[in-house]
């Protein structure tokens, strides 16, 4: 490393402000919680309304869309692989993993309003769509969302203070799908509906808060594993070549237990939140709040039912994983989940039972979302103590995959079961349950209830099997002693 970039890194714009060897709780809130929240807030909207801002506001082809989704998805892995392997080998004063997070400051912001730009019409307009599509999907969004998913464990040794860590992580990502699930509808419905112009407007807003709190995420985190056995940067130990990355976690079972989880867990919840909206517009009976259009403040009830037992449990999550063990926590609550989606399927297109259904399944989902970064956390060391190799990147990149390629796969899955059901695009809202044919009304009800019901149940099956935190203390004793530590 050059002094000019020693230099860099030492400046008082670009060193961390965190100077404690133990977690705080400024380090928790600005750099786990307001920083993810802001860089998360566009992801947060776009899973929930990008999808109806395609198919409604822009009135792009459903073939185009599943098209789009599905080819981008090898862009979206290969970035995601292509950056944890650059995280790997990243040698700063600042760590490995929070230089990215400050470079998608910039990529975050720009790549989230390209998309509500579109200066184009016919072809044209279609090709600025995938470009800007893919710029932030493919090459913003990787940047920072692995970055961030390595900085868990990257963050200290502790895995009590990793377990609260991921839990604000996580909070923040709860809070960012709130705000695209409750808030961004009702502004939709009511101010931005189908004004282009409108839709820029507000993106450019988020697009600079996010760069804002990026930013500040950057300065108030600190990679306490990576500063580990080096007093200077140079002396940090080479990487591990990819292959004996891969050959490390392919080998360990529990790390196939908790990809696949999360997997289950992630791409389930993706089939949802894409069809939400249209579950609201098409489904629900809104004349519950006196008129059939009503959709948006339906989509706002269920979402806030959901994030109270959500918010509710980021309380208790993390005591009680303390006391029973993550795994434990998981797998009940994996089990309410999909007892919460039995009671929704049922309620068809009333709103009160599909808004209890909702609620219990989002309680149900709660440990899950909270612990996820920190069960991997456990994995990656376990996996160290194994092999004597940290696998962050790998490991991160590939979770990072997982989430990423969730929303435009589940999307154009979603995208060929409304194109073949029959969806129509130019349906009168106001006609409310009327407006579409029950073909389309039981595609959109599978999307949006069944077919997380049912992964719970395979997640609540393969959690079981993972007993990882058994002998954790022991091996991260061991890893300590054998550095020297």
């Amino acid at each position: 490393m050059s002094k000019n970039s020693s230099r860099f890194w030492d400046s008082p714009l670009t060193r961390s402000a965190v100077r404690s060897d133990a977690v705080r709780m400024p380090e928790m809130l600005l750099g786990y919680f307001i920083g993810p929240f802001g860089a998360l807030l566009s992801s947060g909207i776009f899973t929930s309304m990008l999808q109806n801002y395609f198919t409604d506001v822009l009135k792009l082809d459903l073939a185009f869309l599943t098209a789009l989704q599905l080819i981008s998805t090898f862009l979206i892995v290969a970035a995601n692989l292509i950056v944890g392997q650059l995280i790997e080998r990243t040698r700063t004063k600042a760590g490995k993993a929070r230089p990215w997070i400050l470079l998608s400051a910039l990529g975050i912001s720009v790549s989230s309003v390209l998309m509500f730009i579109v200066p184009l019409d016919g072809t044209a307009k279609l090709v600025w769509i995938a470009i800007a599509y893919n710029l932030y999907y493919s090459v913003a969004y990787p940047i920072y969302n692995t970055a961030n998913s390595t900085l868990i464990p990257v963050s200290t040794r502790d895995s009590k203070a990793r377990g609260a860590l991921a839990s604000f992580t996580n909070v923040a990502g709860l809070g960012v799908m709130g705000c695209g699930s409750m808030i961004f509808p009702m502004l939709v419905s009511f101010a931005l509906k189908e004004d282009q112009n409108l839709w820029f407007l507000a993106m450019l807003a988020i697009a600079i808060f996010s760069a804002l709190t990026i930013y500040l995420q950057y300065r108030f985190t600190r990679e306490r594993v990576t500063e580990e056995g080096a007093s200077d940067v140079t002396d940090t130990p080479k990487a591990a070549s990819l292959s004996q990355q891969l050959k490390a976690v392919a080998s360990e079972k529990w790390w196939w237990i908790i990809i696949l989880f999360y997997m289950g867990f992630q791409w389930s919840g993706a089939f949802k939140n894409g069809s939400m909206t249209y579950f609201c517009k098409w489904v629900l009976d809104n004349t519950f709040f006196g008129s059939a259009d009503a959709w948006g403040a339906s989509q706002s009830l269920l979402s806030i039912l959901g994030a109270i037992p959500m918010a509710a449990a980021s309380v208790v999550v993390v005591p009680l994983a303390n006391k029973f063990g993550k795994r434990l926590v998981s797998m009940i609550g994996m089990i309410v989940g999909a007892a919460g989606g039995v009671i929704a399927g049922l309620g068809g297109g009333n709103i009160v039972p599909v808004a209890i259904g909702v609620a219990l399944k989002c309680l149900g989902s709660a440990p899950a979302c909270y612990l996820i970064l920190a069960m991997l956390a456990d994995v990656i060391d376990h996996i160290e103590y194994k092999s004597g190799i940290r696998t962050d990147g790998l490991t991160m990149s590939i979770y990072s995959s997982v989430m990423v390629a969730a929303t435009p796969i589940c999307n154009a899955i979603f995208s060929a079961m409304l194109g073949g059901s029959g969806y129509d695009q130019a349906a009168d809202i106001a006609l409310g349950t009327l407006g579409q044919t029950a073909a389309v009304q039981s595609a959109i009800s599978v999307s949006y209830i069944w077919i997380e019901t049912i992964a719970y149940v395979i997640c609540a099956a393969l959690i079981f099997f993972f007993t990882v935190e058994k002998n954790l203390p022991e091996e991260q004793k061991a890893i300590a002693e054998r550095k020297g530590l």
